[in-house]
């Protein structure tokens, strides 16, 4: 078996699985970069998206302003395309983490791509909240951060599991983009070694592990969504 996988799929065999160009080691930069950025951008994101909700003008403190700016900054990012966001701020990049290369530096532009995406996602799914549910809480006195943890995060945690899930699943397919300027993982791995060399059975593997990658994360957040629905 050993010997007709190595015929068979002999570029994947030369990888390896340990090194700068292992397989291992492409797996882990993009498990770094996705959870990394995830972190940074979802944080981010969850911020504006909250933001946008709670200024709207039927939100629990109605701010015309201060919604303008919100709504603005996501939809001026939203409409960057990544590739061209991964050039423009790299020397922002570089002043941040000290380099423009690698995993690490590819933190900086995923979790700016990525959070006006969430942000606006965030934004829908905690207009779902029951507005009733917030003007009883409003009307036995609760305070703004009540309401914002109690009622808006605890009532929409359910559609927030999903939209973060569709968010991850889009922010592994950046990683792969990223991939293409030398950030490493399994994009690097299916276009520098895969499909720039003609080594069709790396490209492939690189882009089943994606896949089996997404499928998880999916499934995943389909069931912690179902476990924390209200219906």
């Amino acid at each position: 078996m050993s010997k007709w996988f190595a015929d068979t799929f002999p570029n994947v065999v030369y990888q390896g699985w340990t090194g700068d160009t292992g397989w291992l080691t492409a797996i882990g930069q993009t498990f770094y970069m996705t959870f990394g950025s995830a972190l940074f951008g979802g944080i981010l994101g969850l911020i504006f998206g909250m933001g946008l909700i709670i200024t709207s003008s039927n939100g629990i403190s109605p701010n015309r302003t201060v919604f303008w700016i919100l709504d603005k900054v996501v939809s001026t990012f939203r409409a960057v395309p990544f590739i061209i966001l991964l050039a423009a701020i790299a020397p922002l990049t570089k002043l941040i983490v000290g380099t423009q290369i690698g995993s690490t530096a590819a933190l900086v532009p995923l979790s700016l791509g990525v959070f006006p995406f969430y942000a606006r996602q965030i934004q829908v799914a905690l207009a779902e909240v029951d507005s009733g549910i917030v003007e009883a809480a409003q009307a036995i006195g609760s305070s703004f951060w009540d309401i914002v943890f109690g009622v808006y995060l605890r009532e929409g945690r359910s559609e927030i599991i999903r939209v973060s899930t569709v968010t991850l699943i889009s922010l592994i397919g950046l990683t792969a983009m990223a991939g293409a300027i030398g950030a490493g993982g399994l994009g690097t791995m299916a276009l520098s070694y895969g499909y720039q060399r003609y080594a069709n059975d790396t490209t492939w593997l690189a882009t089943l592990l994606v896949l089996v990658f997404v499928l998880i994360v999916q499934v995943v957040g389909d069931i912690l969504a179902k476990k924390f629905s209200h219906k």
